[in-house]
């Protein structure tokens, strides 16, 4: 398996990340004090947020990342949704180029106020799920059959089939306009300092509603860093989506993790678990899925991992979501001391 390293005379922005695995909270840029108290004893000191673009600004972030010092918490990224799963980016609709310059706003809005990272997501048609159904003991969670499956949806757009975006796209056309974008996006991703982790497609089927799906595969995302060409376009892994696509992949997510991860592309991790790959799967608790995540934080200790690692997707524990946020930080943490220990 070959990817370019770095361009030549290029940093990576990983460089400037302090060592070491670090778990993270997914939060609301708007906590209470109790969210922020209760997140800094777990001794969790990183957050990701995410907002959209009636927010969206360098003084915004710049708020927020004080804010949340106030509790030793470091912002380590900040997401926009209003630019993420945009089907004008992807698939070239007239709005096109006013996203692409939101979007270039949005990481110089990251790097003056100084925080280093943002996801990407390059789904046109959105993230599908069917009904929820139980996982252990009741609990309530995202499941998806794709023999059930008929809409996709991101905020407020649904997506139906047959054809979810009025036609059939081809592959070509997707890969275009992914260049098109992607090399606008890491010249400002480069002078700002800031780094763009590329999320799979949630379920990475290749192609749905007419439309393909371009990071459903190893190989797609071997030929879209090359297209990038850039130190500050990397990898958003979803462990998730991984184990949803199974063999669909090409490799299993440790592979994927040690080979992103030895080439300095691996910038984000969702630490999440299922109880079986596609065409069915159902999203449960960390310590109970068909995976055996030590595996995966083991693979991040090894490979010298700098981001961070944060808990997805958890299903409803009794009546409190703080609770399966706590249970999971918790079982990470005594994973991430182990593979710690381990590696002495």
């Amino acid at each position: 398996m070959t990817a370019p390293q770095a361009s030549p005379g290029k940093i990576s922005p990983l460089d400037r990340i302090p060592p070491g695995v670090k778990i993270a909270a997914q939060m609301s840029p708007e906590p209470r004090d109790l969210d922020l108290q209760f997140v800094a004893q777990m001794g969790v000191e990183y957050a990701v947020l995410w907002t959209d673009s009636t927010k969206s600004s360098a003084e915004y972030y710049a708020s927020r990342k004080a804010r949340f010092a106030e509790f030793g918490i470091k912002v380590y990224g900040f997401g926009n949704s209003d630019v993420h799963n945009q089907p004008a980016i992807v698939l070239a609709t007239a709005d096109r180029d006013a996203k692409v310059e939101e979007y270039k706003r949005h990481l110089r809005s990251l790097g003056k106020a100084g925080i280093p990272y943002t996801t990407y997501a390059h789904m046109p048609n959105g993230i599908w799920s069917t009904d929820r159904e139980q996982t252990r003991a009741g609990a309530s969670a995202r499941g998806f059959d794709l023999a059930k499956a008929t809409v996709g949806r991101w905020r407020d757009t649904t997506y139906g089939l047959p054809l979810t975006n009025g036609r059939e796209y081809s592959e070509e056309e997707v890969w275009d306009n992914y260049a098109y974008f992607i090399r606008q996006a890491a010249r400002v991703a480069e002078e700002e300092g800031v780094m763009i982790g590329i999320h799979p497609d949630d379920p990475p089927i290749p192609r749905l509603g007419g439309v393909p799906r371009i990071f459903s595969t190893f190989a797609s995302y071997q030929k879209a860093l090359e297209i990038a060409d850039s130190p500050n376009v990397g990898v958003c892994l979803c462990i998730g989506c991984w184990l949803e696509g199974g063999e669909v992949w090409g490799v299993d997510a440790e592979q994927a993790i040690r080979y992103f991860g030895e080439r300095k592309k691996l910038f984000k991790v969702h630490f999440r678990n299922i109880n079986a790959p596609l065409p069915h799967f159902v999203e449960t608790f960390v310590d109970d899925g068909y995976a055996e995540m030590y595996t995966y934080m083991k693979a991040l200790q090894e490979v010298g991992f700098r981001g961070v690692a944060i808990p997805d997707h958890l299903p409803q524990m009794a009546d409190d979501q703080r609770l399966a946020t706590a249970y999971t930080i918790g079982y990470m943490k005594a994973l991430l001391r182990s593979a710690q220990i381990e590696s002495r």
